[in-house]
């Protein structure tokens, strides 16, 4: 029986081993560690691409909508001025038949021997009547009658004077009296707005 000695360094030997092992872990750990580094980088890229992407599309359905909501306020401001018109010209066509209605009552209630110099309207509805009667009982009547007219009310004297002119008496006088605005009867066959 032989004996045989092994004269190399053992420890040495599962020391080199060690180390190879050690060194291919350190590797493999390493190649593991970028690979995941390049993964979780590529995951954030994409996440941060995507949520670019949203928030461009965000900004695009934002944008869309503010011109929506101009256009919006453009036409509603377009239709109340076109509302405000329509008031306009509806004010103006009960003020036209309005106008004709006052002047007619005036002369309505205008009594025999009283005339009309001047009539003014001020802007608060008052109406100055300027004018000449043949005496001061037929400025009172006058002033009754004007009472009694849905278009006029509150009849007040202002002034009256008596005068003797080419020896005819008479009495100059001016009266306030406020515009009642009364609203007409609905004439037959006329229908109702919608």
């Amino acid at each position: 029986m032989t004996i045989h000695i092994n004269l190399l360094d053992w420890r040495a030997q599962r020391r080199e081993r060690r180390r190879k092992q050690f060194l291919s872990m350190i590797g493999a750990v390493a190649v593991l560690a970028a690979v995941l580094a390049l993964g979780v980088s590529w995951g954030i890229n994409a996440r941060v691409d995507n949520q670019q992407d949203r928030n461009a599309y965000l900004k695009q359905q934002i944008t869309q909508a503010d011109r929506e909501i101009a256009e919006i306020k453009d036409l509603t401001q377009v239709r109340d001025n076109l509302i405000a018109r329509m008031h306009v010209i509806e004010d103006l066509q009960q003020d036209r038949s309005e106008t004709v209605h006052f002047f007619d009552e005036l002369v309505a209630t205008l009594p025999p021997g009283v005339y009309l110099t001047s009539v003014k309207q001020t802007a608060s509805g008052s109406v100055t009547l300027v004018g000449v009667a043949e005496s001061n009982a037929r400025v009172s009547e006058y002033m009754k009658q004007l009472d009694a007219s849905p278009w006029f009310d509150n009849p007040r004297l202002v002034v009256i004077k008596t005068s003797d002119k080419n020896r005819n008496r008479r009495s100059d006088f001016t009266l306030m009296v406020n515009n009642a605005h009364p609203v007409p009867p609905k004439q037959p066959g006329a229908e109702a707005g919608p």
